[in-house]
This record gives structure tokens, C-alpha cells and sequence, in this order.
């Protein structure tokens, strides 16, 4: 018999939340639904008269947008923005499909972070398929870059990605994470950082139609002291010490799942953002010599095992068989 960590894995049941947009600021319901074997993750849009435009595959093909955010066109002139978070809590906690069916054109922010979706997914539980887990394994590097800005894949025995940013501000700086992934380090260390932005900032975004529903509900908001320093304006001030650099590897999982497949290799990247993170995918792709497509078979004895999943936060068990 396979072991249950080996084969492909789907969402435990159906789950629904409620919010708005943190850029369009128009409300929305987003759905997770159950998926079958080798259907990876597929996106549609319902309208309020029933009709629904897709599902297509969340792809990195069919992003159309990456700034402050990940957009994906469904066809028609129908397109779901800010799709990384929920992206990011799904492939973060090791499901490999998924229907995700949205009300509006963004699906709900709603703290800013992953962790709404992340403990909803470890309440339902996961069900696998008969299906061994594939994986694009990384053959030799592809590198991109944008300035100072780069972002690369590379071989490694694992999954690892190691994010660096480096901001004009004494309050973040240079921030750096190395980040060997499992379910359980992704949901403890990564899920629930939230998205962040200046204030200085709000006002330009906002007549440029970015940031409409942005509120210290749902980002750190970055303030200005009295000697002009930065100082965090959320009364709870930060999650984690350094959660502007663990938000910015958040979306790096999010947006590397548009791969397609779990990526086996390692993921580098400095100052970089949605939109390297796209345009490393297309490099990656643009040789079958940089990348093979493995089973979980293929790869290390206990690689992705069950010893490090993290504890269900309900009474179903997070990992269960249902063929």
C-alpha cells in the first residue's frame, strides 16, 4: 500500500469566507472546493445571475498582472486578482488540487496573511487520491533579473527558498529567510504574516485604484514618527520579528504554485517580487533541459513524510485516505 504522504492531495471538504478586496475593496466570497487526481489548481468567477466564467488552471501563463499583487485572467475579459494568499496556504500545507470558485474580481484579504485559509484547511483536513504526487524537479539554474532585483531556481536536495529584501528603511532594512519547507514549518513560521505598505504610500495608490480596502485590519500599516522614523501604527504591533520578510516568502509560495507542480529545488531570490517571480517560471519552462517532472517515489526516502505535518486544529485527522 502507498503511503498516504506519496499520493496527491485535495482539501477535506468544502470552505467558504467572506470578505472584500484589499485593492478593489468590493466584497467577495471565495470557495474552496474538493478536486479530483492530476487536476492541480483551477479558478472560476460566479456572477450574481448564476453564470460562471472558467474554471481555468491557476498558471503562471495566464497571469496578466504583478503589481502588488498576482492576477489571473480567466477568459472573456474576466480576470481574479490576489490570488497569492490563498494559493500560498493551499500549496504551503501540501494540497495538489483544488477548486477555488470567487464572487468578485479579487478574492477576500482578509487579516492580510494565509492563516484564515491555513487553519480552515487544517479544520477540514486533507483526503488523498491514488495518485502518487509529481513534482517539477529543478535541473540546472535559471536566473532573472530586474536592476538589483533577482530571483533563481536551482537544484537542491529539498525545498528550500531563501527570500531577501532590502528596503530604504531603518524599521525593516535587510531582512533574510531560509526556509526548508514542511506543512508544519509553513503553517508556524510563514502562514500568518501579513502583507504590509507605508502610509506615505496610501495616498498614490489609492488614485491610481490600488489599496482601496486597505486598513491596519488587514496589512501592517508603516507610520512616520515625530523624528521622521518608521514605526508600525497596528496596536498589536508585529507577529513576528521580521514579518515583512516572512510575507514577502508567503507570496513567493503562492506564486511559484503557478508552476503548476510542487517545485523540488531550490528558489533564491533578492528585492524580488510578483513580478520575477512570474518571470522566473517562464524561464524555468522555456527548456525542458531545466526542469523533469518526478513522483514522490523518485525522490529521497522520507522526503515529505508525515512526521512533520501539523497537528489538526479540529477533530478530524489533517492527512486521511479516501480511496
Amino acid at each position: 500500500m502507498q503511503n498516504l504522504s506519496a499520493r496527491q492531495r485535495t482539501v477535506g471538504g468544502v470552505l467558504e469566507f467572506s470578505g472584500f478586496g484589499v485593492h478593489s475593496a468590493q466584497p467577495v466570497t471565495l470557495t474552496i472546493a474538493p478536486a479530483p487526481a492530476d487536476s492541480g489548481f483551477k479558478i472560476q468567477r460566479k456572477f450574481e445571475d448564476g453564470s460562471i466564467v472558467g474554471p481555468v488552471s491557476v498558471h503562471f501563463a495566464r497571469v496578466t498582472r504583478t503589481t502588488l499583487c498576482t492576477t489571473i485572467d480567466l477568459g472573456d475579459s474576466v480576470s481574479v486578482a490576489t490570488v497569492e494568499h490563498v494559493i500560498s496556504a493551499l500549496s504551503g500545507l501540501g494540497v495538489d488540487n483544488a477548486l477555488l470558485t470567487v464572487t468578485g474580481p479579487e478574492c477576500p484579504i482578509i487579516d492580510g496573511s494565509a492563516s484564515p485559509f491555513a487553519e480552515a484547511l487544517m479544520r477540514a483536513g486533507l483526503e488523498t487520491k491514488n495518485k502518487s504526487r509529481r513534482y517539477s524537479k529543478i535541473m540546472r539554474q535559471v536566473l532573472v533579473r530586474n536592476n538589483a532585483a533577482s530571483a533563481a531556481l536551482e537544484p537542491y536536495n529539498g525545498r528550500q527558498l531563501d527570500v531577501e529584501i532590502d528596503y530604504d528603511s531603518r524599521l525593516i532594512g535587510r531582512q533574510r529567510m531560509i526556509f526548508d519547507w514542511t506543512p508544519r514549518k509553513y503553517f508556524d513560521d510563514v502562514s500568518r504574516a501579513r502583507t504590509f505598505g507605508f502610509v506615505r504610500d496610501a495616498k498614490i495608490l489609492r488614485q491610481a485604484g490600488y489599496a482601496l480596502g486597505s486598513s491596519m485590519d488587514n496589512s501592517v500599516a508603516i507610520g512616520s514618527g515625530p523624528k521622521n522614523e518608521d514605526r508600525i501604527l497596528n496596536p498589536g504591533g508585529l507577529r513576528y520579528e521580521d514579518e515583512f520578510v516572512r510575507h514577502k516568502l508567503l507570496d513567493a509560495v503562492g506564486d511559484l504554485a503557478l508552476c503548476g507542480l510542487p517545485i523540488y529545488g531550490r528558489f533564491r531570490s533578492y528585492k524580488g517580487g510578483h513580478a520575477l517571480n512570474a518571470l522566473v517560471l517562464h524561464g524555468l519552462f522555456a527548456s525542458e533541459a531545466n526542469y523533469q517532472v518526478v513522483t514522490a517515489e523518485d525522490l529521497p526516502l522520507g522526503y515529505d513524510s508525515l512526521n512533520d505535518m501539523p497537528e489538526g486544529l479540529g477533530v478530524r485527522p489533517y492527512l486521511r485516505s479516501v480511496s
